[in-house]
């Protein structure tokens, strides 16, 4: 079943889309590190990241400094709910963002 989803990779990507694996997102020489599901807030024009991937964990954001995010979503707020804290975590603000196509 597909299901809304997204990985980070270690180059710094962030790749979503509706999948039935976590590793459907990986292209080649990827290397994953975390994930989780995802969803859009259009009235406050976010993308709520939250839980965690099975296969590749909860995402390591202290591994990067810039997030690389698909153009189609500039503008939008990134923020990762992380469940062991329940404290959201502030992509957009804590990571630079860049866009790419």
């Amino acid at each position: 079943m597909s299901l809304p989803k997204f990985i980070i990779t270690m180059d710094g990507y962030l790749r979503l889309g509706m999948v039935n694996m976590h590793e459907d997102l990986l292209q080649p020489g990827d290397q994953c590190i975390g994930g989780g599901y995802y969803y859009f807030d259009y009235a406050s024009n976010r993308i709520l990241l939250d839980r965690e991937s099975y296969d590749f964990g909860r995402p390591k954001w202290h591994y990067l400094e810039v997030l690389k995010v698909p153009s189609a979503y500039r503008g939008m707020r990134i923020i990762y709910y992380d469940d062991s804290s329940h404290e959201d975590f502030e992509v957009s603000e804590e990571l630079k963002i860049e866009y790419y196509d």
